[in-house]
């Protein structure tokens, strides 16, 4: 039998490589540009053309290399940072690995020139695909220039599955800014042939000022706190600048960006009762840590770094940002040393005169005696009402049955507490029911199961809480609404627990996309135009979908450079926010995570995913108080769609507890 194991080709493997490491030309601009850093370079110009496709130049004034190292630079593992095993954990460049550059040169035509201080000739090399074509002395300037051509021209498959030119500007557009916020030491420009910027080297305020623009830098809090285990520094927004789209939240570790989901939810913390639910604010954040304590070397672009302290370093990240959000009055706060309101003096031998109740003749409040009253001097309370929900108001007990009548003021509210904390249903205003809806509290029966539900063996194996519900008269009527978020409502089933926003999304993207598919959209003119003013990713982004949302029936014309008017939307879309619609749309087109498909996909391509963000925008927000016919309204109308189980990115909608999951969570 013949030996089938054999090793691979060097370019086969950097090929390999390639493919972690280089996904898009925005990650060649990110490996050469942290090359750049590492050499010293205090100016870094990068050039590209036709969005990376044909050329990324970037030219930087760092050290250079010499002929010898310009030709290991390339070969697989050669690296100047690496000596030992030790030195992983003591990094304080960026590149390390020696992947970066093999990897480029495998995907794509290099020309690279380069000249050391000290040396008067520098030198040119050319590379193809892996293969050094010409090594040759040359005359330039003291760094590194170096032009990558052509990027995935000998793996078309890869190149096919490229964005559309505005796409993939934008993520080029995307990593400049992390690039240079990182490095606002350093002069940085980037010229796309659409867009020009050039940086000064500044400080990280100044630096934040000079790529956003919009005054950001007056919204800032500054953060400071060193410590023994970290030094945090950096800037947060304040509460009231908060956005609702694309929020800027970057953390900097060692001069490194990262992504890390557990600082962000301590952040987030911070600012949970000053936001409302649907925006979140800015941040940009440098740690500076002992390096021995992180580890940067989890994922090929190095983007996910590993703390070993980061439990420790939770509260005092969260510390030091409310400390900062308290100093700077970002928060609401009392002053204990303000006068007293003033108060309308009495005439000197006044006396004040008590309140008179007005008592109808012959009430007695403790009387057992079954009898009602009529309007404002009646009360009484009940818990289920006729539609199911949670409310108070009087109780007629004759023959049993329900009647409504006004809640007097006062009584409700205070008569709600102390039933809501007795039952267990919530505190508050959780429920989330009208208290002028009023009906006796039925039967005890009523509200619960008729049967008790079989006892549950231990070896028996528990059911996913996801359950496909059939709603014609499964789905009960009696519901509540619990922390203004979730609808939670019983069917044979089991108890079904609905997030209401979810519900509403799902909803209104099923109704978008069969408008959209049937070709009965229609456009309304809007009276007065909005002016929507589009950097120039939003502009790019515009282009290639100005179609798409014509189809729709959105018209918008070019003002002047920049400015843009909304003349028409879709006649589903007249009591919205249009302006936050549209850039929605286009910062969706913006990111390039997921490929549109083809046009005759509605799941796949850019028209679902416009369906998605009206849907969105529209659908009830969580934190909203909902009536007892709303939320009725919301579950048949879920329940009648063919799949209401997810949303169309797949998240869930509701949850089922049937009842021998019940059965065991209660078993004692």
């Amino acid at each position: 039998m013949s030996d089938i194991i054999k090793l691979l080709p060097d370019s086969v493997a950097n090929q390999i490589a390639a493919g972690e490491v280089i996904q898009r030309p925005a990650s060649v601009i990110k490996e050469l540009v942290e090359n750049a850093v590492d050499a010293g370079a205090t100016e870094i110009r990068i050039f590209v053309k036709d969005a990376g496709r044909t050329l990324i130049q970037v030219v930087d004034n760092g050290k250079g290399m010499s002929e010898t190292d310009a030709r290991m630079a390339f070969e697989r593992h050669a690296t100047s940072k690496i000596r030992g095993a030790d030195d992983l954990f003591a990094l304080h460049t960026m590149g390390f690995r020696g992947e970066a550059l093999p990897s480029i040169c495998a995907i794509s035509q290099v020309e690279l020139k380069t000249r050391t201080e000290d040396s008067q000739i520098g030198t040119r090399l050319l590379i193809n695909a892996s293969a050094v074509e010409m090594q040759e002395p040359c005359a330039c300037d003291r760094g590194a220039n170096i032009m990558v051509k052509n990027i995935f021209f000998n793996t078309p498959v890869r190149r096919k599955f490229l964005k559309s030119d505005s796409v993939e500007l934008s993520n080029i557009m995307r990593e400049f800014e992390r690039l240079a916020l990182v490095n606002n030491n350093i002069r940085m420009s980037i010229d796309t042939g659409a867009r020009v910027m050039d940086l000064r080297a500044a400080s990280f305020k100044q630096r934040i000022g000079d790529i956003w623009k919009n005054n950001l830098d007056l919204h800032l809090i500054p953060i400071e706190v060193d410590t023994s285990l970290i030094k945090i520094s950096g800037f947060i927004s304040r509460p009231e600048y908060a956005r609702r789209r694309n929020p800027l939240q970057y953390l900097i570790v060692n001069g490194r960006n990262m992504r890390h989901p557990y600082f962000h939810k301590a952040i987030m913390n911070c600012y949970e009762s000053l936001i409302s639910t649907d925006t979140q604010p800015c941040y940009f954040l440098k740690f500076i840590v002992d390096p021995s304590s992180i580890d940067v070397n989890i994922h090929p672009t190095k983007n996910e770094i590993k703390f070993e302290y980061e439990q420790e370093i939770w509260p005092i990240l969260q510390a030091s940002i409310k400390a900062a959000l308290g100093k700077f009055g970002a928060v609401p706060s009392i002053d204990f040393n303000s006068d007293v309101l003033p108060v309308d003096p009495l005439p000197p031998g006044a006396v004040p005169e008590c309140p008179t109740l007005d008592i109808p003749e012959g009430y007695n409040p403790f009387s057992e005696e079954k009898k009602s009253f009529s309007g404002d001097s009646g009360f009484g309370g009940r818990l289920f009402g006729d539609n199911g929900g949670i409310g108070f108001g009087p109780v007629s007990h004759d023959s049993g049955h329900r009647r409504k009548e006004k809640s007097p003021r006062g009584w409700d509210s205070l008569y709600s507490e102390f039933m809501n904390g007795a039952r267990g249903f919530g505190t508050g205003n959780s429920s989330g029911f009208e208290t002028d809806e009023i009906s006796s509290i039925p039967d005890m029966p009523d509200i619960v199961e008729r049967e008790s539900p079989a006892f549950v063996d231990d070896d028996e194996s528990e059911e996913s809480l996801f359950t496909d519900i059939e709603m014609s008269s499964s789905v009960g009527s009696f519901c509540v609404q619990h922390a203004l978020r979730y609808i939670i409502t019983s069917s044979r089933e089991g108890l079904i627990i609905i997030d209401q926003h979810r519900a509403h999304v799902k909803i209104l993207y099923e109704q978008y996309i069969k408008k959209i598919t049937e070709g009965e959209q229609v456009s309304q003119r809007i009276m007065f135009p909005e002016t929507l003013s589009l950097d120039p990713e939003h502009q790019a982004a515009l282009e290639e979908v100005d179609s798409e949302l014509k189809r729709l029936g959105f018209a918008i014309e070019s003002e002047k450079e920049g400015k843009w008017r909304i003349i028409a939307v879709p006649v589903m879309l007249k009591d919205s926010d249009c302006r936050d619609v549209i850039l929605r749309i286009l910062d969706s087109v913006g990111d390039g995570g997921e490929n549109y498909g083809n046009e005759g996909d509605i799941s796949g391509n850019i028209l679902s995913r416009v369906a998605l963000v009206m849907a969105r925008s529209m659908a009830i927000k969580r934190g909203k108080r909902l009536t007892c016919d709303e939320m009725e309204h919301l579950i048949g109308e879920l329940f009648s769609l063919p799949d209401p189980a997810y949303t169309p990115n797949g998240n869930p909608v509701y949850c089922v507890f049937d009842s021998r999951r019940l059965d065991m969570m209660f078993r004692g």
